[in-house]
């Protein structure tokens, strides 16, 4: 009786293994390469190719975004190596700019600005307008990192062929904008775009560098957040051509409201502008496009009126003045600290100042010595 089941039990499993059950797991299908190594070898080759200035401003000339991109890239480096061919690029590049109109767009963190700025962009599109987005991000003052998310907030006008979004970090400079904005509007103005909108970090007392390299400064500003009493101060406010009260929509309609005539009377307070303009107040919704059409109306006559008292090209001319001095303070502050004999000394001299061996201002006095000896004496350097 034993052996029969034991016979049974063996005859039952031969039967499990020539008839698996259907509950059994079977072999998949090993999914296809999501990559090909060629394609990866190939971008990696160009991407090493290093286009000619003279290329790149062809590219840029013919409306090609690849070599703007890069033209930018370029500019933006610290490295020695990139200035003389940065600068070949901008050069070439000049007589073919200062065509469009310059927006800044600038306002407290949370206002909306970037909703706005692609509600306005797709506005501006739909008008046949080439519009350029320098979106400038905060930089960590710990990582110096910077997130460069503006193309992920605007995910509609990013996908617009008349548009052309490029972030950018702030790095050390103050004012909310980067150190070559200035260099990327002219880029961007020989590559065909008519509309150049500048969008800073936000609002703060040294936040005006912006107001140095546009046409039109565009403060937004919100109802109900407890800061009317902020925008009433002087500063950022006497510098604005216009001030708009975002996010007018729903139930903030009669709040937003409220606060265009809260703006509107502080704005007769401020002395008025050389160009004659008076600036003016308008509220609007991003969500809804409600009153966008307003706000472009209002830039439209100022335009007009400061071109016709050529106050707008007396403008310009101090503005490239103003950036010329920029540069050569920002080109003297990169060659104090690229030179060899204060980047030796640099780092024992901050821990003497550190441990109050040597006073902040008596260590300046002393770099700045041995940097103007070395300049003197080039055989002392490297």
């Amino acid at each position: 009786m034993f052996s029969l089941l034991l016979l049974f039990k063996s005859s039952i499993l031969q039967n499990k293994k020539s008839h698996p059950s259907a509950l059994n797991e079977k072999a998949g299908i090993a999914p296809p390469e999501t990559t090909s190594l060629t394609s990866i070898g190939t971008i990696q080759h160009f991407r090493k190719i290093q286009p000619s200035a003279t290329a790149l401003v062809e590219g840029i000339l013919a409306g090609n975004i690849t070599a703007l991109s890069r033209a930018i890239t370029l500019v933006e480096s610290t490295n020695n190596n990139h200035l003389s061919k940065a600068n070949e690029v901008i050069n070439a590049c000049l007589p073919h700019s200062g065509k469009s109109m310059r927006i800044g767009i600038t306002g407290v963190p949370g206002v909306g600005k970037s909703t706005f700025i692609e509600a306005f962009g797709k506005f501006l599109t739909n008008q046949g307008k080439k519009v350029a987005v320098l979106a400038v991000d905060p930089s960590s003052t710990i990582s110096h990192g910077s997130i460069l998310g503006d193309k992920t907030r605007m995910e509609e006008l990013v996908k617009d062929k008349n548009a052309y979004i490029r972030p950018s970090a702030s790095g050390e400079t103050l004012g909310g904008v980067a150190r070559k904005t200035r260099e990327t509007i002219t880029l961007c103005e020989a590559c065909g775009f008519d509309t150049i909108i500048i969008e800073t970090v936000g609002v703060g007392q040294s936040e005006t560098a912006v107001h140095s390299m546009v046409d039109f400064f565009l403060l937004l500003k919100i109802a109900g957040a407890g800061d009317e009493l902020q925008g009433i101060k002087r500063g950022i406010m006497e510098m604005a051509d216009a001030i708009v009260i975002n996010k007018a929509d729903g139930d903030n309609i009669k709040k937003a409201q409220f606060a265009k005539m809260e703006f509107n009377r502080a704005l007769h307070l401020f002395p008025a502008k050389k160009s004659g303009w008076i600036p003016k107040t308008s509220t609007c919704s991003a969500i809804t496009q409600e009153g966008i059409p307003v706000v472009w109306e209002i830039i439209q006559k100022f335009l007009a009126l400061t071109k016709e008292n050529q106050s707008f090209f007396e403008k310009r001319k101090e503005q490239n003045q103003y950036w010329m001095l920029e540069t050569i303070n920002e080109q003297l502050k990169i060659n104090f600290y690229n030179q060899h004999e204060i980047q030796n000394l640099l780092e024992p001299t901050k821990k003497a100042v550190q441990n109050n061996e040597i006073s902040p201002f008596a260590a300046a006095q002393k770099l700045l010595k041995l940097y103007q000896n070395s300049k003197n004496n080039p055989q002392n350097t490297d």
